[in-house]
């Protein structure tokens, strides 16, 4: 009669693993059953990884209306609330993964931009001080981006931010418009610096407001359309038309204080520095005569 073991095999059941003989270390035969506990229960076909660990992907869209952020910002949110234990990680993979990181440049990236703008700006003047001048007006742009994101119903994404560097290249020529013509004033017109700020202010108001009704019409369309894709240009649109019509109000106010201001404070500068070479000890060169 054949042993239990063969009788075992031969019937192909879960049990007949257990005597599927394995070699030991000591040059013997050791059944599979003596080190292994064989149980019959429900589990995945395949369980992914990634790297070394395994993982649940779970795949989600965005209902209409929502942006990325506003999925993303949901889904920490549930996460905080079943309070997930320790030992269990969650990453973003795909088109969320690539806007947590761009989330995490952005503040970088607006810095970037600015810093590049004063480098061009200090190039083109030969000045420290008026770059100032007109940089004075980006925040005042970024407020009314903000603002207008706000009132729309709107997140701070990627496009919104996007909107929000272009504003540095479309609002800081408000500035350059009155502050290069204050400047060719002050050196060829030998005009003090408050009366060539004023006369700036109005002979530059006519260009400096058909350039921003110009670059609003442009606006608009991105804004108000919809359609395919209108969840993209719309954050853009609403950020340029914001930030455009608060720096609009506010420029032809606050950009010839500023400049003022910072003239004060350069012709201060200068008298300071002055008074200060008098005082060096050694500054007056001794008469060899």
């Amino acid at each position: 009669m054949p042993s239990l073991a063969a009788r075992e095999l031969a019937s192909g059941t879960p049990n007949s693993l257990n005597y599927i003989y394995l070699p030991s270390a000591g040059g013997g035969q050791v059944p599979l059953g003596s080190i292994a506990h064989i149980s019959i229960r429900q589990a995945p076909l395949s369980i992914d990884h990634l790297g070394q660990f395994p993982a649940a992907m779970f795949s989600f869209d965005t209902a209409p209306g929502h942006s990325l952020g506003e999925a993303v910002s949901a889904i920490r949110q549930a996460e905080h609330d079943i309070r997930l234990p320790v030992s269990i990680s969650t990453t973003f993979q795909g088109e969320a993964l690539a806007f947590e990181s761009s989330l995490t440049s952005e503040v970088l990236l607006l810095l970037a931009a600015i810093a590049t703008v004063y480098i061009v700006l200090g190039v083109l003047y030969e000045s420290y001080i008026h770059p100032l001048t007109i940089l004075s007006t980006l925040p005042s742009a970024g407020i009314g981006a903000l603002l207008a994101l706000m009132i729309a119903g709107q997140s701070l994404n990627i496009i919104s931010i996007i909107g929000i560097v272009l504003l540095i290249g479309i609002v800081k020529k408000n500035a350059i418009m009155m502050i290069d013509f204050a400047l060719t004033a002050e050196r060829e017109g030998g005009k003090p610096p408050a009366q060539a700020i004023y006369e700036a202010a109005l002979l530059r108001f006519r260009p400096i407001l058909m350039t921003t009704v110009a670059a609003l019409f442009a606006a608009l369309p991105l804004m108000l359309g919809t359609g395919t894709g209108s969840e993209l240009r719309s954050p853009l649109g609403i950020s340029i038309t914001g930030g455009l019509l608060v720096s609009q109000l506010l420029t032809l106010f606050t950009t010839p204080v500023i400049y003022l201001f910072f003239d004060r404070l350069a012709k201060r500068a200068k008298a300071w520095a002055g008074v200060s070479r008098e005082q060096w000890p050694g500054s007056a060169r001794p008469d060899h005569s």
